[in-house]
């Protein structure tokens, strides 16, 4: 082994998020908002070992809203690390449109989950965080472009 090859041991090792967007007939996000924190975020949560991030999601979503949706494309990968928890890869999915009848069978099953709102995305700095804000503008972004981006912190890099 060289000196420029990466030891096993100095590998990064992020954990994995994934979470979903659904959207409502006026092109505004869902919203949750989780009991075990203080701003609100979108279905989802992380990996487990030996899931794929679209199996998250479609666990997460089942397991917090008590619906099972189709998941469609990838709309974002974000690389976001956090002081406390390290590394992390976060890999959002496109939900597509709830209908009413979805909308009905929603049910809060797990107890992490208090309501949920529809909020339009001019608005979601009145619900969330900065990076979140930022993370979900884009992928909106990227939703209505029919393209996937990539994110840093939330944002596109610098080119």
């Amino acid at each position: 082994m060289t000196s420029t090859e990466a030891q096993p041991s100095a590998l990064a090792k992020p954990l994995v998020a994934a979470g979903v967007i659904f959207v409502d007939e006026h092109d505004r996000l869902l919203l949750v908002r989780p009991t075990y924190k203080e701003y609100w975020d979108i279905p989802g949560g992380y990996v487990e070992p030996g899931e794929s991030p679209r199996e998250a999601v479609v666990r997460e979503v089942a397991e917090e809203l008590g619906i099972r949706p189709p998941i469609g494309d990838l709309l974002s990968v974000d690389w976001a690390p956090h002081p406390e928890e390290g590394d992390k890869v976060l890999f959002i999915f496109d939900g597509g449109r709830l209908n009413p009848n979805v909308l009905s069978s929603v049910r809060f099953g797990d107890g992490e989950i208090a309501e949920y709102a529809f909020v339009p995305t001019a608005d979601l700095d009145r619900f969330t965080i900065a990076r979140l804000v930022r993370r979900l503008q884009a992928t909106h972004a990227a939703r209505g472009s029919g393209r996937s981006t990539y994110l840093e912190h939330g944002a596109h890099p610098e080119a």
